[in-house]
């Protein structure tokens, strides 16, 4: 069954945030913030963050992240891709050290989304540079 734009971003920012093998309460409070802030949610009802989350950590263990990640690519059309990615970064920066686990994620949804290098570097980039302190 096909899942909604919206649950599948959610699902991409959860597995982003378990990749290194936990989701922290700041990662919860970030993919919150995205989701009330970001025009892509406007129509999202706030109630059911919970449960898509937590359908996405259920399927992640039961179908595997690969399974994941393709259910969730394919529901975000082209037009969003970066958007996508761009969700899944500050989703990953939120810690400020990036394990090598968040690193491969970060990467298996770049492949997949088949982002130019160019756009995910810039988006990259503008993650880290929001995320530095004085």
């Amino acid at each position: 069954m096909a899942i909604s734009l919206q649950d599948a971003l959610i699902h991409i920012m959860v597995v982003t945030a378990s990749s290194d093998e936990g989701i922290s309460d700041h990662e919860l409070d970030v993919i919150g913030s995205l989701v009330v802030r970001s025009p892509v949610f406007a129509d999202f009802d706030l109630e059911r963050l919970s449960a898509v989350a937590n359908a996405a950590v259920d399927k992640t263990n039961s179908a595997g992240l690969d399974a994941v990640l393709d259910d969730a690519i394919a529901a975000v059309p082209k037009r969003l891709h970066d958007t996508a990615y761009a969700l899944a970064v500050e989703v990953a920066v939120v810690d400020v050290q990036l394990p090598q686990e968040e690193l491969r994620l970060l990467e298996m949804v770049r492949d997949r989304l088949d982002i130019d290098r160019l756009v995910t570097a810039a988006i990259e980039a503008s993650a880290r540079a929001r995320m530095r302190s004085a």
